[in-house]
């Protein structure tokens, strides 16, 4: 049962997903505090995982690990290659992604930003892209082409495309792995990708598939390596996506749990954020004792409340 619910608002240092300011609810039940804060363009069936997700959290709590740390990967957004090689060089992490495909950004921009990235990780580290499907199957082939040789090696293209079927296409054509993150998260079912030959990587998001123990029936069921990223959340949210990384049987790759520095402040003293490049896996979400400073104003708190209430109708 929750017994008691807040909703934050806190600002974004860049604009990232189009958005500027982050949004959600914080739940507190019996065994602790869950987030929920689907996207406003979720619909309210497609938010129904969140919740559930935010109820696993604060009710049931989450699986055992079976690991004690979980290294992260560094978020580089569109900003400028001078901007980006000095938030890869601060953060401590041996992997970066990129975000690409922007609007406001051309490929060739994109290019400059990716060989800033592998300029400050140097030669041993990891740089992967993400185009969030902007791309059709043609456009994806070049600029995944352009993009690998201003890496000069990437790890893998994370959605190039919307469709299952362009993703294969795609992955037919290049020597680069394909991660797919929507067409996993938003599908009515998770595992076709892996049987549709589109992708060589899986990216899970707690939240939207409903859950850390949702999200390893998924994992399991999908057979491929496994990422776990976040949905831009604060330290509650990431605390169920380092649950998952922690539970994971195998994880082989860096996971997108560092994004708390994509935000201008946080809910909790107890700040999930990395330490030379890895990040440990709580037992439970952090205590949400900063709430005041990123409390919502009324009219954003009544807009979250009455979309939760929605959600919780279905």
């Amino acid at each position: 049962m929750i017994r008691h619910m807040d909703v934050y608002a806190i600002a974004m240092r860049n604009r990232f997903r189009n958005i500027t300011v982050r949004e959600g609810v914080l739940l507190r039940g019996v065994t602790g505090w869950g987030e929920f804060s689907p996207f406003w363009d979720y619909s309210d069936v497609e938010s129904a995982p969140w919740l559930a997700s935010a109820v696993e959290a604060s009710e049931q709590g989450w699986p055992a690990p079976v690991r004690e740390r979980v290294e992260i990967n560094t978020t580089v957004p569109v900003v400028s290659p001078e901007r980006a090689y000095e938030l890869v060089s601060a953060s401590g992490c041996r992997t970066a992604k990129v975000k690409v495909a922007d609007p406001r950004s051309k490929l060739a921009d994109d290019c400059e930003r990716v060989a800033a990235v592998r300029d400050a990780l140097g030669a041993s580290g990891a740089i992967r892209v993400d185009a969030n499907m902007a791309w059709d199957v043609d456009t994806a082939v070049d600029a995944i082409k352009a993009l690998d040789s201003a890496a000069r090696g990437l790890e893998y293209v994370e959605q190039p495309c919307v469709s299952i079927e362009e993703l294969a296409a795609v992955r037919r054509r290049v020597a680069v792995r394909i991660a797919a993150d929507e067409s996993i998260r938003r599908a009515e079912d998770p595992m076709k990708v892996a049987v549709a030959g589109a992708a060589d990587i899986a990216v899970l998001k707690v939240a939207p598939l409903g859950g850390v123990r949702r999200a390893l029936e998924i994992a399991e069921a999908c057979g491929l390596p496994c990422v776990v990223s976040s949905a831009l959340e604060t330290s509650v949210g990431l605390a169920a996506g380092l649950a998952l990384a922690g539970a994971l049987p195998v994880l082989d790759f860096a996971c997108g749990l560092g994004t708390l520095s994509l935000l201008t402040n946080d809910v909790s003293t107890d700040t999930l954020s990395p330490v030379d490049g890895y990040l440990p896996v709580p037992r439970t979400a952090p205590e949400p004792d900063l709430f005041a400073m990123s409390a919502a104003d009324d009219v954003t708190r009544e807009r979250w409340l009455t979309r939760l209430t929605h959600v919780r109708a279905l």
